[in-house]
């Protein structure tokens, strides 16, 4: 066994508000859901852990961090889907709210705020955490039926969720608000979690790399532990084309929504969106930056808003 490893009590580059702030107490996490007990060993500084490349562990410690921390009674994600860790996520809405919040002095909570998850993805999970935290409503779109089946099964599954989340296919494969978005229809914010790699053979590289990373060896293939399927992976141009469409996109639904956000993994996209934004007259534009343990990460919002359509906005909704 190597030498114990000191660890900080807390992990302060994540979100003030966020649950996952301490290191997992397992304890209270198998209490909370028993089954994540069979994956839970010393790991060789002697810490309790689970195998993060066992993607059966990585699934068991999601259960038991949605069940202990935000009540969800029924999570299963269908075999090769993204399993997403559950802190970057619950970062990602904090700091929406923070947006939401702005000058204000409260976070606008309850079920008349209403977000857009753009490929909600067979997880749910962020339309599950914004619910949670915030009281927040969600529809979240997605293009895969598969998906869209296991997201309909967690809403219906949770009767905390039926009445605040709402799936709908996108059946437009290259759109992102059209479909989705009844005429008149308003909501606060949209997020996305967008594919950033260009090609299967992009997202293996990578996967490739982290895990060399990871285990200080080179592995014979790349183990996408996490999961992930094309559309959550890979698209043709990656995030920079999947960020600018969207962004063109969103400017006829303008009137419809305060913000519009989405993560962005490479700050080398940065620059080409900032260029998009200007060109599309959005009036206002923030980018949030993220810690997550040794990676940072991002995201851009972006409102076509005025100010005084912002706070005629906030009086009319908030």
């Amino acid at each position: 066994m190597q030498k114990k490893k000191e660890h900080p009590k807390v992990k302060s580059q994540l979100h003030p508000r966020s649950q996952h702030r301490q290191r997992y107490n397992f304890d209270a996490l198998i209490k909370s859901a028993p089954e994540l007990a069979t994956f839970v060993a010393p790991n060789k500084y002697g810490d309790e852990s689970i195998d993060f490349f066992n993607p059966k562990a990585v699934l068991a410690l999601n259960k038991a961090l949605l069940k202990h921390h935000y009540g969800v009674e029924f999570w299963e994600i269908p075999e090769h889907y993204l399993c997403p860790p559950i802190p970057g996520r619950a970062d990602y809405i904090h700091n929406i709210a923070d947006l939401l919040k702005g000058n204000g002095s409260e976070i606008p909570k309850g079920n008349h705020i209403k977000g857009l998850d753009i490929g909600v993805g067979a997880s749910c999970i962020y339309p599950i955490i914004g619910n949670y935290e915030y009281g927040w409503s969600f529809i979240g779109s997605d293009t895969n039926e598969t998906a869209i089946a296991s997201a309909k099964a967690i809403e219906q599954g949770n009767s905390k969720l039926k009445s605040s989340i709402e799936i709908r296919r996108q059946e437009q494969s290259n759109a992102f608000f059209k479909g989705i978005l009844k005429p008149e229809e308003k909501i606060d914010f949209t997020m996305c979690n967008p594919p950033f790699h260009g090609s299967l053979e992009d997202a293996q590289k990578a996967s490739l790399k982290k895990i060399k990373n990871l285990k200080g060896r080179r592995p014979s293939k790349a183990v996408l532990n996490f999961g992930g399927q094309q559309n959550e992976l890979w698209t043709k141009g990656g995030e920079v084309r999947f960020v600018k469409d969207m962004i063109y996109e969103s400017r006829h639904f303008s009137e419809q929504c305060f913000w519009f956000t989405s993560l962005i993994s490479k700050e080398t996209t940065l620059k080409p969106t900032y260029k998009i934004l200007e060109k599309v007259k959005a009036k206002e534009v923030k980018t949030i930056t993220m810690g997550q343990g040794q990676k940072i990460s991002r995201f851009i919002a972006w409102t076509f808003l005025s100010e005084q359509e912002q706070k005629a906005w906030i009086s009319q909704r908030w």
